[in-house]
């Protein structure tokens, strides 16, 4: 009984070092950042001047809440969590591709940015770029 105990305790930091060991750490670092970009500009738009573009700023939250819900998935570790991760990471890549073609195909239904605007261009394309990695990297990081 204290060998089951003491196994899974050891292999709970494993899991975790699992998704954010290599090429993890730099995926919770860019992820974190985003959150604090996305968040912070959320608020500060939607305290602000909410009527001004509604859906970009909503937007903007809600890519804050995804970041910020992976970021939580790599740091707790564990195959649950990367299969939560997986989904939302597939999820922020339809909602980066989807925004970014409506920003390109209709530029007056956002009268100002989202995070996700022109695929990201405002922050430098990391929101297309940060689900692809993040895709391979969690089906790379998969326990077998």
């Amino acid at each position: 009984m204290t060998t089951t105990g003491k196994s899974a305790g050891a292999r709970a930091p494993r899991d975790r070092r699992r998704l954010i060991g290599g090429p993890g750490i730099l995926l919770v670092w860019l992820y974190g950042v985003m959150v604090v970009g996305a968040v912070s500009r959320s608020v500060v738009q939607i305290a602000t001047d909410f009527g001004r573009a509604p859906l970009a700023y909503t937007l903007s939250a809600l890519a804050g809440v995804v970041y910020g819900f992976i970021t939580y998935s790599l740091v707790r570790g564990g195959e649950t969590a990367r299969k939560a991760a997986l989904v939302c990471c597939a999820a922020e890549l339809v909602g980066v591709l989807a925004v970014g073609t409506w920003t390109w195909v209709e530029p007056a239904a956002f009268p100002d940015a989202t995070v996700w605007s022109d695929y990201g261009m405002g922050y430098l394309f990391i929101p297309v770029l940060l689900p692809v990695t993040g895709l391979l990297w969690l089906r790379r990081a998969r326990t077998a």
